[in-house]
Order: C-alpha cells, then structure tokens, then sequence
C-alpha cells in the first residue's frame, strides 16, 4: 500500500501566528501555492491560512479601494485573527487512497501530514492529481495496440 510519506510536500511552506495576512499573500503568489500551515517555533500545527481565507480578508475590487489603504490593512492583520484552527490532519504512514476520499468527501484543498504534533508535509488535490496522471501513464503503456497503430 502507498502510503501519503510517498507522495506528500515535505517541509512545506509556513508562517506564524503572528505574521500577517500580506506577509501570507506574498508567500503563496511567490511560490504558486494555497494553503499556508500555520505552525509555533517547535513546528506544531496551530491552524491554517487558504488562498479563501487571504480573499475573504480582502475589500471588494468593486470598492475601489486605495491600494496604500489596502496594503496597511493586509499588512495589520495577523493571521491568528484568521486561520482555521480545528484543521484535520493525517499521519505519514496513511493510506493515499483513504485520504483521497477524505479530502473528497469533505470537500478539502489539503490536509496537513503530522507526526505526533510536529509538521512534517502536507498533502494537496495536487498531489493526488499527480498520482492519477502517474497511473493513467502505466494503463497507457500496458494496453495492447490497437488496430489504428499499426
């Protein structure tokens, strides 16, 4: 059996509580990412920030707001004011396809990967998009030709 230690980010991108919500919406345009673990000096999972979060923060575009008065909110908002904090987790040794249909059941980006209470990688829709595609490669290369090949 697969397990999510195989296919889960290691050492994923994270901010502190006390960071705040322009410091997080920098992060994940900088590095193409959603979901920002929230963690303590020791790596244990506090909560968590998503790319919903961060725009939920946000005044409506349609306000016209200043982007000086914009980037002063953003940039006085902890993220403790905002992140999820009952954030469901799974263990390294896990099953990928148990926590395919969990993430799909309750309709998740991410789950954060923790060993005890420590952080060690998170899992995203991404990764198991990767798996699929990895499978869908393997079936390609054992089906038979067909007679449009030869």
């Amino acid at each position: 059996m697969m397990t999510l230690s195989e296919i889960m980010t290691e050492h994923p991108f994270t901010l502190g509580p006390e960071n705040s919500v322009k410091q997080a919406m920098d992060l994940m345009q900088q590095e193409q990412i959603r979901h920002i673990p929230i963690v303590d000096e020791h790596r244990h999972l506090l909560g968590l920030v998503t790319l919903t979060d961060i725009l939920a923060t946000r005044e409506s575009k349609l306000l016209l707001i200043n982007p000086e008065r914009e980037a002063e909110f953003t940039d006085s908002v902890q993220l403790d004011e905002i992140m999820t904090r009952q954030v469901a987790s799974v263990d390294p040794h896990a099953g990928i396809k148990e926590a395919a249909l969990y993430l799909q059941r309750h309709k998740y980006g991410c789950l954060p990967v923790l060993r005890g209470r420590k952080l060690v990688g998170i899992v995203t829709e991404s990764d198991f998009i990767a798996v699929a595609i990895n499978l869908l490669e393997l079936m390609e290369e054992q089906e038979p030709p067909s007679d449009s090949d030869l």
